[in-house]
Order: structure tokens, then C-alpha cells, then sequence
């Protein structure tokens, strides 16, 4: 019996699906939704955001005690450095400034995760250390970029999408000159990493690592 025309057929559903399958898995990963979350959180403030007062890094990655930290976007005004973590996750969101951890709820099911804010401080540290910043001149940002409602009463600094640029907007005290602005741009151009997949990986490794560090 001649099998040859049922694999061949069996190879083309195959090379249809395959990818398709592919797809699927990248779409539903952690990696593409934070990917999504980042995406709209960069349109927002091109769109939103005068380009000549607010400079705009996105994706920076820096040496950081133990290992690395990277950072979603960093917008640079002569109204401070706004240090933005993004998060894209859905359902209702608990929580408060001083838990450890915050509550993600879809339906019936759970999930705990670092609280944000908690997150952001060491990125905020690290730059504070490196621009020799102050507290006035660094501003945490936490932005949930997905289908998601707080359901406690969050921090002015813990925003969705187009609210963080309401934040943003609300500070207008002048606390950076403009030879300072260009100043730490630079700086932080010259302390990041080259964006790769060795970045990246090497990331990973240092967050891994903290964790072990912390059990």
C-alpha cells in the first residue's frame, strides 16, 4: 500500500498548523503581553507628550548591585525623571503601597504577584545613584497597560495607560535645567547595556539568582 499521498497530506495540515500553533503560544506568553504593555505605554507618550520637553528611553538595561536591572521607559524633563514599570495583566487588581505583594483576580482564581512599586524602587535606586539624583528630581511610576480595574485605592503614582501621563503632566515644578537633562541622557546612554538577546538572558539570570538570594 502506498502511504506516501496520506503523509503527504498529513505534512501539509502539519506545515499549516505548526505555525499557527506557534503563534498561539507566543501571543498568550508573559514575554508578548509585556511586549503589548510596553508598545502602548511608548504610544502614549509619543502621542501625548511634547517630544521636545519629554525625552523618552524605552528597554534599559543597566549594571545594577548583584547583577543587572532593567527598566521598561525612563521619560527625561526638565520636571524630573519619571521611572515607569509596566504591567499588562488583566482582571481586578489588590493592593496597597506597603504589601509585598499585590493580588491579581480573574473569576474565581488568584494569582499573588511583587508588588510593583516594590519593584520600581530598586530601578529608581539605581539611577538615583548613577545620575547623582534626589528625591525631588526622581519620580516611581507604575502603569497597568491591560484589561484591569483596581479594586483598592492605589497611589497617585500607580496609574493605567493614559493616566500616567495625567501624572506626568501634574508635575510642573521645574527641577532640572536643561544642560542637565542632555547631561543624563548621556549618562544613562553610557551606563546601558546594548540591547540583545545576551542582554536579556543575562538579566534573567541576575533576577534569578535575587530569588534564591531572598529564599
Amino acid at each position: 500500500m502506498d502511504f506516501a499521498p496520506l503523509f503527504n497530506q498529513i505534512w501539509n495540515i502539519a506545515y499549516i498548523l505548526i505555525p499557527i500553533a506557534i503563534l498561539a503560544a507566543v501571543i498568550k506568553s508573559a514575554w508578548f503581553k509585556g511586549k503589548v504593555g510596553e508598545f502602548s505605554v511608548n504610544y502614549a507618550a509619543k502621542r501625548l507628550l511634547d517630544q521636545d520637553v519629554y525625552h523618552l528611553l524605552k528597554d534599559v538595561t543597566i549594571p545594577a548591585k548583584g547583577g543587572t536591572t532593567q527598566i521598561d521607559h525612563i521619560i527625561v524633563s526638565k520636571y524630573g525623571v519619571f521611572v515607569i514599570e509596566t504591567k499588562n495583566v488583566k482582571g481586578w487588581i489588590f493592593g496597597s503601597a506597603r504589601q509585598k505583594t499585590w493580588t491579581q483576580k480573574i473569576y474565581r482564581h488568584s494569582t499573588k504577584f511583587q508588588n510593583p512599586l516594590h519593584q520600581n524602587y530598586r530601578h529608581v535606586q539605581t539611577l538615583k545613584a548613577i545620575l547623582g539624583l534626589s528625591e525631588e528630581q526622581v519620580f516611581s511610576v507604575v502603569v497597568f497597560a491591560g484589561d484591569s480595574t483596581f479594586k483598592t485605592n492605589m497611589p497617585e503614582n500607580v496609574t493605567k495607560t493614559r493616566g500616567y501621563i495625567q501624572y506626568i503632566q501634574s508635575k510642573q515644578d521645574i527641577v532640572l535645567a536643561d544642560e542637565q537633562i542632555q547631561s543624563i541622557i548621556k549618562k544613562i546612554e553610557k551606563a546601558r547595556l546594548a540591547p540583545s538577546i545576551k542582554t536579556n538572558r543575562g538579566h534573567a539570570r541576575s533576577l534569578e539568582q535575587a530569588k534564591k538570594v531572598v529564599k
